[in-house]
């Protein structure tokens, strides 16, 4: 439910995903594991404090639960009362609108989310290495996910902005600032995507196009788990390049959510947090059977970056994944900071690298590899920067 008070009161839309260990479903709003929430939003009456206690104890009671365990339909369920008054709450201001109401998606996962919808929007993001859905190409452009151009955005005159919930410290002050109702969606694992869905599609009257997309996930997800049932879990280190650094993807980020639903072993597990920094020294001492390189942002310079790391810094020599040619690069389209209907190809992609079966497996994971480094040396994703930039 909601951490904090709601200066104003009417729509606030929020539903708690529960924190699995499997599946990663953390929202982390300024940067500590503070509720569970699938969506944070603010909207526009003044409303009571909703309970920190309470919050506490949904998050406590489901986060013992192992999503391993639970079928699909028990990790999207929403059945807190006050999450259910406060969606009704976001759906009956909507309902009161004269005119549809006018939506801005602040990053592609966001977009394509209304797409799947069927949601028009009066503002969309621009990027340099996502496809925005076509169904929004005519529609005007307001920045990139991370720094939208907040005159833009107020020029259009939004009744609600979407952004994922791994941004929400750094936008909403800038929200609030425009007098807005804003939804903060947790992206960072598929089942969080879904429960998002489920919201939205309530809140603005989508509520078939939502459970069509609730059932095709339920469909897959049964299945799925049982793909790995029995094998032996490999010990896995995620490291997100940056442009001149990387950082370690911890299970409660959206790569690290969907290593463990193949059924990865995270070395680095033990945290709250979305994202760590760590010394080459430390992640030796976790000595990962496998090494996965992710990119976010420019995966051109990211993949040169890790390449010259790993060849001119002499400790990678020594991990054991290195020795064994058990490093690979993740196709940046299918591996990014926010979850995306692109997760059965990422699963897709992880289980020859997880579970290699033949030398045919090692060697489709390795081919993949190498393609997903082309990919991104080929993205010409620092050049559209740039460009973006000049402009």
């Amino acid at each position: 439910m909601m951490n904090r008070r709601l200066k104003k009161a009417s729509a606030v839309l929020l539903a708690m995903t529960m924190i699995f260990s499997l599946a990663g479903c953390v929202d982390q709003s300024q940067g500590k594991k503070s509720s569970d929430s699938a969506t944070q939003t603010e909207s526009s009456t003044d409303e009571t404090d909703s309970s920190k206690t309470a919050d506490k104890k949904t998050s406590d009671s489901k986060s013992d639960k192992d999503s391993s365990d639970e079928d699909a339909k028990s990790l999207l369920e929403i059945d807190d009362p006050e999450e259910k008054a406060a969606v009704e709450a976001a759906k009956k201001k909507v309902q009161a609108m004269k005119e549809s109401p006018r939506i801005i998606a602040t990053s592609p996962a966001t977009a394509d989310i209304c797409d799947k919808l069927e949601l028009d929007l009066v503002g969309v993001c621009s990027s340099t290495v996502s496809t925005i859905p076509d169904r929004y190409k005519d529609v005007e452009t307001v920045g990139t996910a991370m720094s939208p151009d907040m005159e833009i955005v107020s020029s259009l005159n939004p009744d609600w902005i979407l952004s994922p919930v791994s941004l929400q410290s750094d936008l909403q002050p800038k929200y609030e600032a425009i007098d807005t109702d804003w939804a903060f969606l947790n992206l960072r694992s598929v089942p969080g995507m879904y429960r998002s869905i489920q919201e939205l599609g309530e809140i603005f009257d989508r509520e078939d196009q939502a459970q069509k997309l609730v059932d095709e996930f339920t469909e897959f997800y049964d299945d799925y788990k049982k793909k790995n049932e029995g094998k032996d879990h490999p010990k896995v280190m995620i490291l997100m390049g940056l442009p001149g650094s990387y950082i370690i993807a911890t299970p409660n980020s959206y790569v690290g959510s969907l290593v463990e639903l193949a059924g990865g072993e995270n070395v680095y597990s033990d945290t709250d947090q979305e994202f760590l920094t760590v010394n080459t020294e430390d992640m030796k001492t976790k000595e990962p059977d496998i090494i996965l390189r992710a990119a976010h942002a420019l995966p051109d310079q990211v993949v040169e970056m890790f390449n010259k790391d790993f060849s001119e810094n002499d400790i990678w020599q020594h991990f054991d994944a290195v020795k064994n040619g058990r490093v690979y690069d993740l196709t940046y389209e299918y591996f990014g900071m926010s979850a995306t209907f692109k997760y059965p190809q990422a699963l897709e992609e992880l289980q020859p690298i997880l579970y290699p079966e033949s030398d045919e497996d090692s060697a489709k994971a390795k081919e993949t590899s190498d393609n997903a480094q082309k990919k991104a040396k080929d993205s010409d994703a620092t050049e559209k920067y740039n460009e973006q930039q000049s402009k």
